[in-house]
Protein backbone atom coordinates (compact mmCIF):
# COMPACT_ATOMS: atom_id res chain seq x y z
CA UNK A 1 0.00 0.00 0.00
CA UNK A 2 1.38 2.90 -0.48
CA UNK A 3 1.80 5.89 1.79
CA UNK A 4 3.17 9.39 2.28
CA UNK A 5 6.31 9.40 2.73
CA UNK A 6 5.47 11.53 6.15
CA UNK A 7 4.83 8.05 7.69
CA UNK A 8 7.98 6.84 7.53
CA UNK A 9 9.74 10.23 8.99
CA UNK A 10 6.98 10.79 11.54
CA UNK A 11 8.52 7.23 13.04
CA UNK A 12 12.09 8.64 13.56
CA UNK A 13 13.45 10.74 16.21
CA UNK A 14 14.02 14.54 15.38
CA UNK A 15 16.05 16.23 17.38
CA UNK A 16 15.42 19.84 18.07
CA UNK A 17 16.36 22.50 16.41
CA UNK A 18 19.82 24.02 17.98
CA UNK A 19 21.39 27.68 16.98
CA UNK A 20 23.74 26.33 14.20
CA UNK A 21 21.03 24.65 12.52
CA UNK A 22 18.87 27.63 12.63
CA UNK A 23 22.15 29.54 11.39
CA UNK A 24 22.48 27.22 8.47
CA UNK A 25 18.57 27.12 7.51
CA UNK A 26 18.79 31.47 7.44
CA UNK A 27 22.04 30.89 5.31
CA UNK A 28 20.10 28.45 2.96
CA UNK A 29 17.22 30.99 2.83
CA UNK A 30 19.08 33.86 1.36
CA UNK A 31 20.62 31.63 -0.86
CA UNK A 32 17.11 30.52 -1.95
CA UNK A 33 15.32 33.94 -2.75
CA UNK A 34 14.03 33.70 -6.24
CA UNK A 35 15.20 36.29 -8.15
CA UNK A 36 13.64 37.82 -10.56
CA UNK A 37 15.71 40.22 -13.76
CA UNK A 38 14.01 43.20 -14.94
CA UNK A 39 15.07 43.45 -18.54
CA UNK A 40 14.33 46.80 -20.62
CA UNK A 41 15.31 50.19 -21.69
CA UNK A 42 15.62 52.93 -19.85
CA UNK A 43 11.91 54.69 -18.83
CA UNK A 44 10.29 50.98 -19.73
CA UNK A 45 9.11 51.51 -15.91
CA UNK A 46 11.02 48.76 -13.75
CA UNK A 47 11.09 50.42 -10.51
CA UNK A 48 7.15 51.56 -11.25
CA UNK A 49 6.39 47.70 -11.68
CA UNK A 50 8.14 47.01 -8.91
CA UNK A 51 6.34 49.54 -6.88
CA UNK A 52 2.53 48.12 -8.16
CA UNK A 53 3.86 44.42 -7.52
CA UNK A 54 4.62 45.23 -3.52
CA UNK A 55 2.49 48.23 -2.59
CA UNK A 56 5.65 50.46 -1.62
CA UNK A 57 5.49 53.84 -2.79
CA UNK A 58 7.59 55.83 -5.22
CA UNK A 59 10.18 56.86 -2.51
CA UNK A 60 10.69 53.18 -0.61
CA UNK A 61 11.26 51.30 -4.63
CA UNK A 62 13.73 54.50 -5.15
CA UNK A 63 15.47 54.41 -1.86
CA UNK A 64 15.37 50.47 -1.73
CA UNK A 65 17.91 49.73 -3.96
CA UNK A 66 21.25 48.55 -3.01
CA UNK A 67 24.55 47.91 -5.67
CA UNK A 68 25.28 44.74 -7.58
CA UNK A 69 27.25 45.52 -10.33
CA UNK A 70 28.89 48.74 -11.23
CA UNK A 71 25.88 49.59 -13.36
CA UNK A 72 23.50 46.86 -11.93
CA UNK A 73 21.49 47.39 -8.49
CA UNK A 74 19.04 44.94 -6.53
CA UNK A 75 15.93 45.19 -4.50
CA UNK A 76 14.73 42.95 -2.12
CA UNK A 77 11.31 42.76 -0.85
CA UNK A 78 10.45 42.87 1.94
CA UNK A 79 14.11 44.72 2.81
CA UNK A 80 14.29 43.43 6.28
CA UNK A 81 13.79 39.67 5.46
CA UNK A 82 13.73 39.30 2.17
CA UNK A 83 11.60 36.63 0.52
CA UNK A 84 12.48 37.69 -3.17
CA UNK A 85 15.17 39.99 -5.33
CA UNK A 86 14.56 42.12 -8.21
CA UNK A 87 17.95 42.60 -10.45
CA UNK A 88 17.54 45.96 -12.03
CA UNK A 89 20.47 46.63 -15.32
CA UNK A 90 20.95 49.70 -16.27
CA UNK A 91 18.52 50.21 -19.45
CA UNK A 92 19.24 49.21 -22.61
CA UNK A 93 20.00 51.61 -25.30
CA UNK A 94 21.88 54.20 -22.84
CA UNK A 95 24.61 56.01 -24.92
CA UNK A 96 27.85 55.05 -23.90
CA UNK A 97 26.61 51.86 -22.05
CA UNK A 98 27.81 48.09 -22.58
CA UNK A 99 25.54 45.95 -20.94
CA UNK A 100 27.63 42.91 -21.54
CA UNK A 101 29.13 42.97 -17.37
CA UNK A 102 25.35 42.97 -16.22
CA UNK A 103 23.91 40.50 -18.08
CA UNK A 104 26.11 37.93 -17.51
CA UNK A 105 26.04 38.95 -13.63
CA UNK A 106 22.25 38.61 -13.72
CA UNK A 107 22.41 35.90 -16.05
CA UNK A 108 24.20 33.84 -13.50
CA UNK A 109 21.96 34.16 -10.53
CA UNK A 110 18.45 34.72 -11.86
CA UNK A 111 15.45 32.41 -11.95
CA UNK A 112 13.53 33.99 -14.37
CA UNK A 113 13.33 37.36 -16.73
CA UNK A 114 10.29 39.62 -16.96
CA UNK A 115 11.32 41.82 -20.17
CA UNK A 116 9.61 45.19 -19.39
CA UNK A 117 8.76 47.01 -23.04
CA UNK A 118 6.78 49.88 -23.07
CA UNK A 119 3.76 49.57 -26.17
CA UNK A 120 4.82 53.32 -27.54
CA UNK A 121 8.32 52.69 -27.88
CA UNK A 122 9.31 50.48 -30.81
CA UNK A 123 12.91 50.49 -30.84
CA UNK A 124 13.16 47.02 -28.38
CA UNK A 125 16.04 45.54 -30.42
CA UNK A 126 18.74 45.58 -27.88
CA UNK A 127 16.55 43.85 -26.01
CA UNK A 128 15.37 41.05 -27.67
CA UNK A 129 19.22 40.38 -28.92
CA UNK A 130 20.23 40.34 -25.06
CA UNK A 131 17.22 38.06 -24.19
CA UNK A 132 18.20 35.27 -27.10
CA UNK A 133 21.84 36.14 -25.98
CA UNK A 134 20.58 34.93 -22.37
CA UNK A 135 17.88 31.84 -23.47
CA UNK A 136 20.82 30.27 -26.28
CA UNK A 137 22.53 29.32 -23.04
CA UNK A 138 19.94 29.20 -20.61
CA UNK A 139 17.42 27.53 -22.86
CA UNK A 140 15.19 26.68 -19.13
CA UNK A 141 14.75 30.06 -18.01
CA UNK A 142 11.66 31.13 -17.10
CA UNK A 143 10.31 34.62 -18.92
CA UNK A 144 7.39 36.75 -18.76
CA UNK A 145 7.10 40.21 -20.80
CA UNK A 146 5.20 42.75 -19.49
CA UNK A 147 3.73 45.23 -21.96
CA UNK A 148 3.69 48.54 -20.01
CA UNK A 149 2.28 52.03 -20.90
CA UNK A 150 -1.23 50.56 -21.72
CA UNK A 151 -2.94 54.25 -20.69
CA UNK A 152 -0.63 55.49 -23.05
CA UNK A 153 -1.93 54.67 -26.24
CA UNK A 154 -5.90 55.77 -26.44
CA UNK A 155 -6.92 53.96 -29.48
CA UNK A 156 -7.25 50.43 -28.91
CA UNK A 157 -6.65 48.92 -32.57
CA UNK A 158 -3.33 51.01 -32.14
CA UNK A 159 -2.76 49.37 -28.63
CA UNK A 160 -3.18 45.55 -29.68
CA UNK A 161 -0.92 46.34 -33.26
CA UNK A 162 1.83 47.64 -30.76
CA UNK A 163 1.56 44.42 -28.75
CA UNK A 164 2.10 42.15 -31.13
CA UNK A 165 4.40 43.58 -32.86
CA UNK A 166 6.38 43.83 -29.80
CA UNK A 167 5.42 39.93 -28.31
CA UNK A 168 6.45 39.00 -31.78
CA UNK A 169 10.13 40.21 -32.10
CA UNK A 170 10.35 39.12 -28.19
CA UNK A 171 8.96 36.00 -29.49
CA UNK A 172 11.51 35.53 -32.43
CA UNK A 173 14.74 36.20 -30.19
CA UNK A 174 13.34 33.52 -27.60
CA UNK A 175 12.82 31.04 -30.29
CA UNK A 176 9.35 29.62 -28.31
CA UNK A 177 6.21 30.76 -26.83
CA UNK A 178 6.62 33.22 -24.01
CA UNK A 179 3.75 34.63 -21.55
CA UNK A 180 2.77 38.07 -21.94
CA UNK A 181 0.44 40.30 -19.91
CA UNK A 182 -0.50 44.50 -20.60
CA UNK A 183 -0.78 46.94 -17.75
CA UNK A 184 -0.78 50.60 -17.17
CA UNK A 185 1.93 52.08 -14.99
CA UNK A 186 0.17 55.87 -14.36
CA UNK A 187 2.56 57.95 -12.13
CA UNK A 188 1.58 58.56 -9.27
CA UNK A 189 -1.65 56.07 -9.76
CA UNK A 190 -2.43 52.79 -9.52
CA UNK A 191 -2.99 50.22 -12.59
CA UNK A 192 -6.45 48.68 -13.53
CA UNK A 193 -7.46 45.92 -10.58
CA UNK A 194 -7.96 43.52 -13.77
CA UNK A 195 -5.05 44.28 -15.05
CA UNK A 196 -2.47 43.95 -11.65
CA UNK A 197 -4.62 40.76 -10.88
CA UNK A 198 -3.32 38.98 -14.59
CA UNK A 199 0.25 40.38 -13.88
CA UNK A 200 0.14 38.47 -10.28
CA UNK A 201 -1.58 35.62 -11.88
CA UNK A 202 1.61 35.77 -14.77
CA UNK A 203 3.80 35.63 -12.50
CA UNK A 204 2.61 32.38 -10.03
CA UNK A 205 2.76 30.76 -13.77
CA UNK A 206 6.04 31.91 -14.43
CA UNK A 207 7.68 31.90 -10.90
CA UNK A 208 5.65 30.54 -7.82
CA UNK A 209 8.27 31.05 -5.54
CA UNK A 210 7.79 34.82 -6.28
CA UNK A 211 4.69 34.94 -7.31
CA UNK A 212 2.99 33.42 -4.28
CA UNK A 213 5.31 35.98 -2.14
CA UNK A 214 3.80 38.92 -4.47
CA UNK A 215 0.11 37.78 -4.22
CA UNK A 216 -2.06 38.84 -1.10
CA UNK A 217 -4.42 36.63 -0.53
CA UNK A 218 -7.70 37.73 0.83
CA UNK A 219 -8.60 37.34 4.64
CA UNK A 220 -12.88 36.52 4.49
CA UNK A 221 -12.64 34.75 7.95
CA UNK A 222 -11.24 34.79 10.85
CA UNK A 223 -8.92 31.31 9.82
CA UNK A 224 -7.51 33.22 6.90
CA UNK A 225 -6.58 36.61 9.16
CA UNK A 226 -4.84 34.10 11.05
CA UNK A 227 -3.21 32.81 8.50
CA UNK A 228 -1.92 35.61 7.03
CA UNK A 229 0.35 35.94 10.04
CA UNK A 230 1.59 32.73 9.69
CA UNK A 231 2.50 32.82 5.78
CA UNK A 232 5.76 34.66 5.86
CA UNK A 233 6.92 31.89 7.84
CA UNK A 234 5.87 28.96 5.45
CA UNK A 235 7.04 30.85 2.42
CA UNK A 236 10.35 30.82 4.43
CA UNK A 237 10.08 27.41 4.82
CA UNK A 238 8.95 26.25 1.23
CA UNK A 239 11.83 28.32 -0.13
CA UNK A 240 14.36 26.02 2.45
CA UNK A 241 12.63 23.17 1.07
CA UNK A 242 12.62 23.66 -2.47
CA UNK A 243 16.16 24.42 -2.48
CA UNK A 244 17.44 21.34 -0.54
CA UNK A 245 16.27 19.53 -3.47
CA UNK A 246 19.04 19.69 -5.56
CA UNK A 247 20.76 16.11 -4.86
CA UNK A 248 19.25 12.98 -6.12
CA UNK A 249 17.44 11.06 -3.66
CA UNK A 250 18.82 12.72 -0.64
CA UNK A 251 16.46 15.82 -1.15
CA UNK A 252 13.68 13.82 -0.40
CA UNK A 253 14.51 13.16 3.67
CA UNK A 254 16.49 16.82 3.57
CA UNK A 255 12.85 18.79 2.23
CA UNK A 256 10.93 16.13 4.64
CA UNK A 257 12.68 17.52 7.40
CA UNK A 258 12.19 21.07 6.57
CA UNK A 259 8.63 20.55 6.42
CA UNK A 260 8.24 19.13 9.69
CA UNK A 261 10.47 21.74 11.47
CA UNK A 262 7.95 23.98 9.62
CA UNK A 263 4.91 22.32 11.36
CA UNK A 264 6.17 22.50 14.40
CA UNK A 265 7.14 26.26 14.09
CA UNK A 266 3.18 26.68 13.36
CA UNK A 267 1.83 24.42 16.11
CA UNK A 268 4.00 27.48 18.47
CA UNK A 269 2.71 30.13 16.64
CA UNK A 270 -0.85 28.61 16.81
CA UNK A 271 -0.08 27.16 20.74
CA UNK A 272 -0.86 23.66 19.71
CA UNK A 273 2.44 21.53 20.32
CA UNK A 274 3.11 19.61 17.31
CA UNK A 275 4.03 15.81 18.66
CA UNK A 276 4.17 12.77 16.81
CA UNK A 277 0.84 11.40 17.21
CA UNK A 278 -0.19 14.82 16.55
CA UNK A 279 1.62 15.04 13.46
CA UNK A 280 0.82 11.67 12.24
CA UNK A 281 -3.11 12.27 12.42
CA UNK A 282 -2.99 15.64 10.56
CA UNK A 283 -0.81 13.48 7.72
CA UNK A 284 -3.78 10.90 7.65
CA UNK A 285 -6.14 13.12 7.37
CA UNK A 286 -5.10 14.14 4.00
CA UNK A 287 -5.69 10.84 3.00
CA UNK A 288 -4.40 8.30 1.11
CA UNK A 289 -5.44 9.66 -2.41
CA UNK A 290 -3.48 12.75 -1.90
CA UNK A 291 -0.40 11.11 -0.34
CA UNK A 292 -0.51 8.49 -3.03
CA UNK A 293 -0.16 11.39 -5.65
CA UNK A 294 2.38 13.47 -3.64
CA UNK A 295 4.49 10.27 -3.80
CA UNK A 296 4.34 9.23 -7.64
CA UNK A 297 5.29 13.15 -8.08
CA UNK A 298 8.39 13.23 -6.00
CA UNK A 299 9.40 9.51 -6.95
CA UNK A 300 9.32 10.85 -10.78
CA UNK A 301 11.08 14.03 -10.02
CA UNK A 302 13.83 12.38 -7.44
CA UNK A 303 14.54 9.75 -10.73
CA UNK A 304 14.96 12.25 -13.10
CA UNK A 305 17.33 14.02 -11.26
CA UNK A 306 19.62 10.28 -11.46
CA UNK A 307 19.63 11.15 -15.31
CA UNK A 308 23.20 12.10 -16.42
CA UNK A 309 22.89 16.07 -17.44
CA UNK A 310 19.31 16.10 -17.96
CA UNK A 311 18.76 15.36 -14.14
CA UNK A 312 21.38 18.06 -13.04
CA UNK A 313 19.18 21.20 -15.08
CA UNK A 314 15.74 19.55 -16.09
CA UNK A 315 14.87 17.34 -13.29
CA UNK A 316 16.62 19.20 -10.27
CA UNK A 317 14.56 22.41 -11.60
CA UNK A 318 11.57 20.00 -11.30
CA UNK A 319 11.80 18.76 -8.38
CA UNK A 320 12.83 22.10 -6.55
CA UNK A 321 9.78 23.81 -7.93
CA UNK A 322 7.46 21.01 -7.04
CA UNK A 323 8.89 20.79 -3.31
CA UNK A 324 7.92 24.40 -2.85
CA UNK A 325 4.59 24.12 -4.44
CA UNK A 326 4.39 20.98 -2.02
CA UNK A 327 5.66 22.60 0.62
CA UNK A 328 3.27 26.09 0.53
CA UNK A 329 0.47 23.72 0.21
CA UNK A 330 1.40 21.40 2.98
CA UNK A 331 1.62 24.53 5.08
CA UNK A 332 -1.26 26.51 4.04
CA UNK A 333 -3.21 23.26 5.62
CA UNK A 334 -1.55 22.22 8.71
CA UNK A 335 -2.55 26.01 9.43
CA UNK A 336 -5.84 25.51 8.86
CA UNK A 337 -5.47 22.03 11.03
CA UNK A 338 -3.78 23.84 14.07
CA UNK A 339 -6.39 27.09 13.50
CA UNK A 340 -9.18 24.40 14.04
CA UNK A 341 -7.79 22.38 16.68
CA UNK A 342 -6.66 25.61 18.74
CA UNK A 343 -10.18 27.04 18.58
CA UNK A 344 -11.80 23.75 20.35
CA UNK A 345 -12.88 22.56 17.09
CA UNK A 346 -12.70 19.02 15.26
CA UNK A 347 -10.64 19.15 11.82
CA UNK A 348 -12.55 18.08 8.60
CA UNK A 349 -10.83 15.91 6.72
CA UNK A 350 -12.62 16.94 3.80
CA UNK A 351 -12.06 20.50 4.56
CA UNK A 352 -8.12 19.67 4.80
CA UNK A 353 -8.39 17.66 1.49
CA UNK A 354 -9.81 20.71 -0.21
CA UNK A 355 -7.21 23.11 1.59
CA UNK A 356 -4.15 21.40 0.30
CA UNK A 357 -6.07 20.87 -3.24
CA UNK A 358 -6.63 24.13 -4.02
CA UNK A 359 -3.32 25.70 -2.15
CA UNK A 360 -1.36 23.15 -4.65
CA UNK A 361 -3.43 24.09 -7.75
CA UNK A 362 -2.62 28.01 -6.57
CA UNK A 363 1.03 27.35 -6.84
CA UNK A 364 1.70 24.93 -9.14
CA UNK A 365 1.28 25.83 -12.37
CA UNK A 366 4.62 25.74 -12.86
CA UNK A 367 4.77 22.27 -12.20
CA UNK A 368 4.53 20.77 -15.74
Amino acid sequence: MIRNPFYRYLRRPVPDTGAEEADAEARQAEFDIPIVWLLGRTGAGKSSLIRVLTGLSEIEVGSGYEPCTKTSSKFDFPPDAPLVRFLDTRGLGEAGYDPSEDLAACEGHSHAIIVVARLDDPVQGEVADALGDVLRRRRRMEVLLVHTGADLIADEGARDRARHSSARRFRDAAGREISEVVIGLPRGGAPREDELEALKDALIATLPNAGIVLHEEAAKDAESRAFLEVRRTILIHAGIAGGSDALPVAGLFSSTGVQFRMLKALGDHYGVPVTMTLARNFVSLLGIGIGGRFVGSVALRQGSKLIPVYGQTVGAVAASAFTFAATYALGRTAARYLYTLSVGETPSRGDLQATFRDALKGVGQHDR
